[in-house]
């Protein structure tokens, strides 16, 4: 299991997820609906101290809270899954936000401080991403981090409406990284705070 640490950056912060947050990740799944999304892992009003227990009870991912510094609320949450530390390899997920903050600086950010912790910090060699093979708007978020797709899953997730369906796997290596650093950087100077 990898050491949780909090990572700040432009306005944002990831710090540990606890049963702390209940009451405001209950305010901010409500921005937009999201629990009805059956592509997401978006909790419901009612089941987030659930998902964060399960979320912080499960031995391969580490939950952060996604924290808006300029209010010091609790908007989403991300995550570090599936974490193989023999191959240096793990997925960055599980990841939302209140609608209101979608198109803001808040996802750039997050990617880029987890990227970031994830290759040179931890000297991790590769990280990946999946999410429903119906969830293009997930899959364009991906893309424009720089990650590659690798491939398609099909028939491995069952979503919450009880359908199963395919998963789009996407990844980046440490080599890939550097480059895209410099991207998410320049992408990020041209939100305002």
């Amino acid at each position: 299991m990898l050491n949780q640490p909090t990572l700040s950056h432009n306005g944002v912060t990831l710090e540990p997820l606890t049963l702390s947050h209940t009451n405001e990740l209950m305010v901010a799944c409500q921005d937009g609906e999201l629990w009805e999304k059956t592509t997401t892992s978006v909790p419901t009003p009612t089941t987030v101290a659930d998902y964060i227990n399960k979320a912080t009870n499960m031995t391969d991912r580490v939950a952060f809270v996604v924290i808006d510094e300029r209010t010091g609320k609790a908007i989403g949450s991300t995550s570090y899954h599936d974490i193989l530390s023999q191959a240096k390899r793990l997925e960055v997920g599980y990841t939302w936000y209140a609608k209101s903050y979608w198109r803001s600086h808040i996802n750039t950010t997050c990617k880029l401080m987890l990227l970031t912790h994830a290759f040179e910090t931890l000297e991790y060699l590769t990280v990946g991403w999946r999410t429903d093979i119906e969830n293009t708007q997930s899959q364009q978020a991906i893309e424009r981090i720089g990650a590659k797709k690798d491939g398609i899953i099909r028939g491995i997730r069952v979503r919450r409406n009880g359908v199963v369906t395919d998963t789009v796997m996407y990844s980046m290596s440490k080599d890939e990284w550097f480059e895209h650093k410099i991207k998410l950087i320049e992408k990020l100077a041209k939100y305002e705070k």
